[in-house]
């Protein structure tokens, strides 16, 4: 367990289930017309994926200046989602 996340990997299996899970939203969707939009799955997996992703740059020792940009992002996305649930 402790290679696990001292490589960031398992910051990739995060991001793995993140992806699962959009596809599973998205697909169901698309067959029933019900549940999220697109856009709104977008904005609701987008932040945390950010957030993972600064989580592996700082596990496996990127260069530190990339943390708070993948962080601006992480802000943006959420911001994104955020306005969209207070507009419905």
């Amino acid at each position: 367990m402790e290679s696990l996340v001292r490589s960031g990997h398992v910051a990739d299996v995060i991001l793995a289930c993140l992806v699962l899970e959009a596809m599973a939203l998205l697909a169901w969707h698309r067959a029933t017309g019900r549940g999220l939009a697109p856009g709104a799955v977008a904005a609701l997996l987008l932040p945390g994926a950010f957030l993972v992703l600064a989580l592996r740059l700082a596990l496996t020792g990127e260069a530190w200046a990339l943390i708070p940009v993948v962080l601006v992002g992480a802000l943006a996305a959420h911001l994104w989602d955020l306005r969209a649930r207070l507009r419905s």
